[in-house]
This record gives structure tokens, C-alpha cells and sequence, in this order.
């Protein structure tokens, strides 16, 4: 199994990138694509390939190392911040400057180039514009206006397409074994995101949380059904985001004791209490950017109800990504028209703009979002 076999329903870009690791290389992409499509694993997949003496074999030792995150000369940055600042970048171009153990490539991969801060990006160029030898940068964002017009302006393009659901159900039943009736509900509830389908197919408690989320909508009739939803989808959230922070943030707490001697001397040292400061507020925006992505993950499955009814009334019924649900979907379908159905969906994009751009506490945009979502009894 190659490198490239983790890349579903992107046949065009693996062809580009094998030709690229041939000879016709490029000394910064940028590999865009919405989320789930694999922005990441494609460009972990090109940079074990460009260490590979086969192109990607995914047996040999560069291959294993790269694919698990150990390869010394592929260095990736990724962050559950809300941003990636100048300081971090400037330490990344340093790096970069360095030249690569023998006769392969150093590769610096950025995983998040959309929450690159102005100053990161300006710091960013020059090492872009002046690359050292044998040196490599993948940026990745979702498209490219999400990144800046100097620095999209000087990288070569990648596009990855959403798979379709045959494709990363056959992958499931594939990698993980899964049932293919379970795979095919799992590609289809995910909306074109790998990871999400994985989770779907793997996960019942994952499973449930999204069943809870689908049967909201013909629930809402209600002011006090639409209070009790949002307090519900916000401490769902909010207990996941906890479940994945906490053994991360335990780690980093052990790693900073150990590198400042407290476990071993005991006592605290005069620059440990800046340091586990600046920890804990690094932590603290962490879980706050977790419960975000958490409840933006939500809202999308929301999105995809009010998609089906819409499809519903316009005689489509055909292919609902909620098909098990359709019963529901018929029943908010007869009671809307598809003119309510938009705007419900307005409605939901708009509580995540309020979130994600503009700081709204989620709690309060929620409940403004389930109000305006609201159906007759």
C-alpha cells in the first residue's frame, strides 16, 4: 500500500504529485479543498514521497517515518489556536534555512495557512520568495482566499475535490472494516469529510451525538424547546471539546515540570510561573477554538436536514443524506415551504459567523439560531 493510498477520490492530484516528485517540482504549493477532503493527508503524502527513493512506496523506512510524523527533515505545524503568530513562523523560517541530511528534500509543511496572522504571512514571503535549496513549503487552507494574494500568488495550486460517498464508503469497508451498510450511512452523514465518516462508522457515541443533532429541527416548536436545544448542543460541545483537551493539556503540564525540574528538585523555579502561564492560556484558547469547531460540526448537520426537505419539495427526494431519518425529513418538508427552509439555513450560517468571526458567545448564538429555526407544533 503506497503513500498515496490514504488520498480518496483525488486521482488528479495524486497524478500531479507524482509527477512532481519525477522532476516537474515546485518550491511552494498551496493545497486547498474543503474540510475533509484530505488537505492534510495529501500533503503528509507528498512529503513522504519526496523522501522516498521509490516515490511513495509506503513500506520503506522515509515512508513509515514520514506517514507517523518522525521524519527529521519534514517539519508540520498545525494548531488548535485561533491563530498562528509571527514569532512561530519566524522559528519555522530559521529552520527552513537549514539544509537537508542528504540528497532528499526538507519539506515545511503548515497545516492551518488560513489562521496565519498578517504579520506570520509577511514573514512568511521572504522565505517563500527566496527559498534555500532542496527545500520545500506546503501551505494548506480551505481555498485560496483564504490566503493572502502575495502568498498564494507565489506557490503552485493543489485543489482536492469532496469524494464522493461511494468512494469513502468503499474506503471504510476497506481501512476499517466497517459493514457496508454502516460505511454507506457513515459517507453519506459526513457530507464528503473523511474524518467525520471514520468517526461515524467507528464511534457510537459519536453516532448518537449526531442522531440527537438530525431530530432537532421538527422539535423545535417551542421557546422552551428552543432554549433547552441550544443549552443541549452547547454542553454536548462543550464535554467533547473537554474529553479530547484534557489528556493534552495533562501532558503539556507533565512536559513543562519535567523541563523545568519541578518533579525531579521538587521546588519551582523564578521563570516556571511565566511559562505555566503562558501554557494555561494557550490551553484555555485551544478548548475555546475545540467547543467551536465541536458546535460548528453540529451546525452543519443541521444544514443537512434542511438541505433534504428542501430537495423533498422541489421532488428530489432521491439520495437524502439523512435518509434514515426521512420520516422527519417528509414531516418539516409538508410543514415549510422550501422559501423557510432557506432561511433557516441563513439562520444557522449566521449563528456561525457571529461565533466564529465576531466572538458571540456560543450559548447566545445558539439560542438566537434554534429561535429563528423554530416550526408550528
Amino acid at each position: 500500500m503506497s503513500v498515496w493510498s490514504s488520498l480518496v477520490g483525488q486521482a488528479r492530484v495524486v497524478e500531479t504529485l507524482q509527477r512532481a516528485v519525477a522532476g516537474d517540482m515546485t518550491h511552494a504549493w498551496l493545497f486547498t479543498g474543503p474540510p475533509g477532503s484530505g488537505r492534510s493527508n495529501a500533503a503528509i503524502a507528498f512529503a513522504a514521497a519526496l523522501q522516498c527513493e521509490r516515490g511513495g512506496c509506503g513500506e520503506c523506512h522515509s515512508c513509515h517515518t514520514a506517514m507517523i510524523g518522525s521524519h527529521e527533515a519534514i517539519s508540520v505545524t498545525r494548531t488548535q489556536k485561533l491563530s498562528i503568530g509571527v514569532d512561530e513562523v519566524r522559528e519555522l523560517v530559521r529552520s527552513a534555512a537549514l539544509s537537508p541530511v542528504g540528497d532528499r528534500w526538507q519539506v515545511m509543511i503548515i497545516e492551518d495557512a488560513d489562521r496565519l496572522t498578517e504579520q506570520a504571512c509577511n514573514a512568511l514571503l521572504k522565505a517563500i520568495e527566496e527559498p534555500t535549496a532542496r527545500t520545500v513549503w506546503i501551505l494548506c487552507a480551505p481555498t485560496v482566499e483564504d490566503v493572502l494574494p502575495t502568498i498564494r500568488s507565489r506557490t503552485r495550486l493543489v485543489v482536492l475535490a469532496t469524494p464522493a460517498p461511494a468512494e469513502i464508503a468503499a474506503h471504510l469497508v476497506a481501512r476499517d472494516g466497517v459493514t457496508p451498510e454502516r460505511a454507506s450511512y457513515a459517507a453519506r452523514a459526513s457530507q464528503g469529510h473523511i474524518g467525520r465518516a471514520r468517526a461515524l462508522a467507528t464511534d457510537e457515541a459519536t453516532l448518537a451525538r449526531r442522531r440527537e443533532v438530525v431530530s432537532l429541527p421538527t422539535e423545535l416548536t417551542s421557546l422552551g424547546r428552543c432554549v433547552i436545544a441550544a443549552a443541549n448542543l452547547h454542553d454536548a460541545a462543550t464535554e467533547e471539546s473537554a474529553e479530547m483537551t484534557s489528556r493534552i493539556d495533562a501532558r503539556e503540564r507533565e512536559d513543562l515540570d519535567r523541563t523545568y525540574g519541578v518533579v525531579e528538585r521538587g521546588r519551582r523555579p523564578r521563570d516556571y510561573a511565566p511559562a505555566l502561564r503562558d501554557l494555561e492560556k494557550q490551553q484555555k484558547t485551544r478548548a475555546k477554538r475545540r467547543v467551536l469547531d465541536v458546535v460548528d460540526r453540529g451546525l452543519m448537520d443541521l444544514v443537512s436536514v434542511y438541505r433534504d426537505a428542501i430537495a423533498v419539495q422541489l421532488g428530489r427526494a432521491d439520495g437524502l443524506v439523512n435518509e434514515e431519518q426521512r420520516p422527519a425529513v417528509l414531516k418539516l418538508a409538508h410543514a415549510s415551504t422550501p422559501e423557510d427552509n432557506l432561511a433557516r439555513i441563513e439562520a444557522v450560517f449566521t449563528a456561525r459567523e457571529q461565533m466564529l468571526e465576531f466572538n458571540v458567545p456560543p450559548l447566545l448564538a445558539l439560542e438566537s439560531m434554534m429561535m429563528a429555526l423554530r416550526t408550528s407544533a
